[in-house]
């Protein structure tokens, strides 16, 4: 579930982002700012969840620090519920960050590793985000994106700050990082190791109870895993849209409007002349007369261009007034008179003496009003389609500010209201999972999910085709389903449970027979539950690495890290049950000295000693400044978190 969030953390450039950016994906912790004295809100454990060195890590900063994670978890998993983020780790690895954050920063004091205001300034301007729109830096664009994260400057160059840092420090020790000759030799040459084995699998449904259960055994496995029932915060939304429809006659032009835009452009609609030429530029007006006259004599313009070390370059679609601006008037008036496929009379510009070929003359002759009136109503139409859609836009948002209801919005427009059924985070309504909210929905969903209850939107759709009106007319948090609701799937989830339990009996069972020196075919034979017999494998790693595009399965991935000989379990996916993993024989090829697969093995290997050494590095730092941590403000961080 959190494996990209995992991997992330990993990476070196993820490293170094993550360490700087704990609470960013954008740019700082984007959760309402909550102080960090006192002792947050009461919870018990005093208000420290750990100290770094001399630095200490509050409540208030563990509570930002997993808010912002799951949300991050969320542009993946929208419906991931806090239960089920922090019972799957989440907690511990924000508390991780964070200190990870504390230690870099206390080490960079301690060894006068900075980033200056400068360097910081440089890093913000950088930022694609805060760029205008003449993909320049904009002031006022940075300012707005910070109002709108709610967060401060101060705040921003803080992180941009540790960002910095955590590349002065972690990249540097991994970087460039290689591995000795023998050691990817010898690492090379596991991808020649062969295994030989087999695989069982115990079904957690083949030893899970059967017959009636007892409800007070349910009830009590309820009560017991309550986390494993709670239901995803879901919204009711109410919306409407309109299109150019709701316009009405506003956006047809009138005939003083058509004339009044011909007029303004009737350059556009005189007559005009283009030309396509081919031509080349020489220091003196001699050498161009000579290649003038030796093209008018039959040579060719190409060849005679190449012959004195030029190239002659076409230009098209090139008007007078164009071309006077970009070379010169006498250019232009030489160009423009002469006829197609002749050559031009040498004329003069800053660059030197041009001489050309008219290549084609395309001439369109003036258009009267009439014949462009068709072209000119289109035109005026969208405009005033897509002025008026946004002025009406603004006149609704207004009216909504104002204190005005969808309701009287939606009557004033004669609208058509549109009330969904509870919906989850992902668009799928909650009582019909395999439906899911109208597609006009989709761009504001995520808003939807956000705003309070009562507190209407507007928002462009399809390209500013249509505009949504919306509000949330109903939020049922996440919570804990009652018994009552959920007693079936309960008694599933008990018969699953215990049918795994029951499953690993089986397989140390099986093991001990096993090690006692059994077939893994007589092992399994000897359970009173009838199972799948074993499957055989037999395999070398390079087999295995050709599956690299693929997930490789977890009980293949664990017959190839142990030793010949053993046997162990492992518990399958989504509780199916569970595996005996048995090796039988592992046998390991010589390797030539000359093996690609060395020169591969060095390549794949250094990444991961990087990868190692930047760890190592990270652990130096706690050590070093030290670090302690408060189990007590962390359990209440996680009550807290939880709602109770």
């Amino acid at each position: 579930m959190f494996k990209f969030f995992r991997n992330f953390f990993k990476t070196k450039i993820g490293l170094a982002i993550a360490l700087a950016f704990l609470g960013l994906i954008a740019l700082a912790f984007a959760s309402a700012d909550v102080s960090s004295t006192g002792t947050f809100g009461g919870i018990a454990g005093g208000d420290r969840v750990a100290v770094v060195g001399d630095e200490k890590i509050s409540t208030a900063d563990l509570v930002r620090g997993t808010n912002n994670s799951i949300d991050r978890v969320r542009q993946e998993q929208p419906t991931i519920t806090m239960q089920t983020f922090l019972r799957e780790g989440g907690l511990d690895i924000a508390l991780d960050a964070l200190i990870d954050r504390a230690a870099l920063t206390g080490f960079a004091r301690q060894y006068g590793i900075r980033a200056g205001d400068n360097l910081v300034n440089s890093e913000i301007r950088m930022i694609p985000a805060f760029r205008g729109p003449d993909g320049n830096f904009s002031e006022d664009t940075y300012r707005q994106s910070l109002a709108i994260q709610r967060i401060t400057d101060a705040q921003v160059r803080e992180d941009l700050g540790i960002g910095l840092l955590s590349q002065q420090v972690l990249i540097p020790a991994s970087f460039g990082a290689t591995v000795p000759d023998r050691l990817a030799e010898r690492y090379a040459q596991l991808f020649l190791e062969r295994r030989q084995g087999s695989i069982a699998l115990l079904p957690a449904a083949s030893y899970a109870p059967t017959g009636e259960a007892d409800a007070a055994v349910v009830r009590k496995y309820y009560d017991d895993n309550r986390d494993l029932f709670v239901r995803p915060e879901r919204r009711t939304i109410r919306f409407a849209t309109f299109d150019s429809e709701a316009l009405g006659d506003r956006i047809e032009p009138t005939e003083a409007e058509i004339a009044a835009r011909y007029e303004r452009d009737d350059e556009q609609y005189a007559a005009s002349e283009t030309r396509n030429f081919t031509q080349i530029i020489v220091p003196t007006e001699a050498a161009a007369n000579s290649i003038r006259d030796r093209v008018i004599a039959g040579g060719s313009f190409e060849q005679i261009a190449r012959e004195a070390g030029l190239r002659a370059a076409p230009v098209t679609d090139v008007d007078r007034e164009g071309l006077s601006s970009q070379a010169s008037p006498a250019v232009a008036a030489a160009y423009f008179a002469a006829n197609r496929g002749a050559m031009t009379t040498p004329a003069r510009s800053p660059l030197g003496w041009h001489v050309a070929r008219i290549d084609s003359i395309d001439t369109r002759a003036a258009r009267t009003l009439a014949q462009v009136r068709g072209e000119i109503t289109d035109t005026l139409r969208e405009e005033k389609r897509v002025r008026g859609l946004a002025d009406l836009a603004t006149e609704i948002e207004e009216q909504l500010s104002d204190g005005a209801t969808l309701a009287e919005v939606a009557d004033e427009l004669d609208l058509e209201l549109t009330t969904t059924a509870p919906a989850l985070a992902d668009g799928r309504l909650f009582e019909t999972p395999q439906q899911t909210l109208p597609q006009v929905l989709a761009p504001a969903l995520a808003t939807a999910f956000q705003m309070d209850e009562e507190e209407p939107e507007i928002a462009p759709v399809n390209g500013g085709q249509t505009y949504l009106v919306y509000e949330v007319t109903a939020i049922t948090e996440a919570a804990v389903a009652p018994f009552s609701e959920v007693e079936e799937a309960a008694e599933f989830r008990w018969r699953a449970a215990e049918g795994m339990k029951a499953a690993q009996a089986a397989a140390e069972r099986v093991i001990g027979r096993l090690d006692k020196g059994q077939t893994i075919a007589a092992a399994l034979s000897a359970e009173e539950v009838r199972v799948p017999p074993a499957q055989a494998i037999d395999m070398t790693r390079e087999d295995l690495a050709r599956q690299r595009e693929q997930r490789i399965p977890p009980p293949i991935a664990l017959l190839f890290s142990m030793a010949e000989g053993t046997n162990k379990k492992l518990e399958a996916a989504n509780s199916a049950g569970f595996f005996v993993v048995r090796v039988d024989d592992i046998a390991m090829d010589d390797i030539d000295e000359d093996n690609p697969l060395i020169a591969q093995a060095k390549r794949q290997m250094g990444p991961l000693l990087g990868e190692e050494y930047a760890q190592q590095l990270r652990t130096a730092m706690r050590e070093e400044l030290g670090v302690s941590r408060n189990p007590s403000a962390i359990e209440a961080v996680r009550k807290q978190l939880l709602g109770n």
